[in-house]
């Protein structure tokens, strides 16, 4: 059940981000381009190789690493949107780096996978027969082509998209609880079995990815109304691709890290989000 309902949310989870998106979006990259490239550097280098160092200090078994890395080369999910909007950080900053990542996901994920086997499988290919090239491509047709629908939706029914889209949000926030549950249920033996390590590798994730991001940001002389945006982005993956991949390549242990990291991402992206909105209010939005 949970191999057919992984793709089908996220088919519809990728799908509704795209209504939420325009070429404009895109456009944003050429006015903002400081704060997108150090958020995109963040979350494209820095998460991934951050996710290695945390499974190889925490001592994870191969495959927990392997699920580990998956889960830090994730996109930016669209919650990381509506917590920057609540702190009051710059929230369309936060909506191009969710739009990029998501589009780049098809190559990154691919790439850090056959890294993250490379080096922690000690020369055994942990990840079975499945080529690159077959998780690209699945990777593709789940993520990036109903996202394009999504926009195509948009830009030629705007009206239909604009209705719906609180509803889809709404629906979308309550797939992506079910789809956590779910994968935390299904593997509930191995998360047992291996909870005190993972349990405290992805805390230690999460916190060092929002804070480290925030810290490179600010040193880099950006806002904390950007840095917050960056932060969010780095601390709220979207979970349902890395478990869907997981669950694609044919080893449940892969799965674990998303589902455990999902239990803390939105707890402390939440209080990360209500302390920074009081220092937010003051600060005059992102011009470039």
């Amino acid at each position: 059940m949970i191999e057919v309902l992984l793709p089908l949310s996220l088919t519809f989870i990728m799908f509704n981000i795209g209504l939420s998106l325009t070429t404009e979006d895109f456009r944003r990259v050429l006015r903002i381009p400081r704060g997108v490239t150090v958020g995109m550097v963040n979350l494209l280098i820095i998460s991934p190789f951050l996710a290695a160092i945390v499974a190889t200090v925490f001592n994870l078994s191969p495959t927990l690493s392997i699920g580990l890395v998956l889960l830090g080369a994730a996109p930016g999910g669209t919650m990381a949107n509506m917590y920057t909007h609540l702190a009051k950080g710059e929230t369309a900053l936060s909506v191009t780096m969710t739009a990029l990542s998501s589009v780049l996901c098809v190559i990154t994920i691919p790439l850090y996978l056959g890294l993250a086997n490379s080096h922690f499988g000690n020369g055994e290919d942990l990840i079975g027969d499945v080529s690159m090239w077959g998780v690209a491509g699945r990777v593709i047709a789940i993520t990036l082509i109903p996202l394009i629908i999504g926009m195509v939706v948009r830009s030629r029914s705007t009206e239909w998209a604009m209705k719906r889209k609180p509803g889809f949000d709404k629906a979308a926030i309550v797939i992506l609880v079910l789809v956590v549950i779910a994968a935390v249920a299904s593997e509930w033996h191995l998360i047992v079995d291996n909870f005190a390590k993972i349990a405290l590798a992805a805390l230690t994730l999460n916190v060092l990815a929002m804070g480290l991001s925030f810290g490179i940001a600010r040193g880099l002389k950006l806002t904390e109304r950007a840095a917050t945006a960056i932060a969010l982005e780095l601390g709220i993956h979207n979970a349902t691709v890395a478990l869907t991949v997981g669950n694609l390549l044919g080893n449940d242990a892969f799965m674990v890290p998303a589902g455990v990291y999902s239990l803390f991402m939105f707890t402390n992206g939440a209080i990360f989000a209500r302390y920074m909105s009081k220092r937010n209010q003051s600060e005059v939005p992102l011009k470039s």
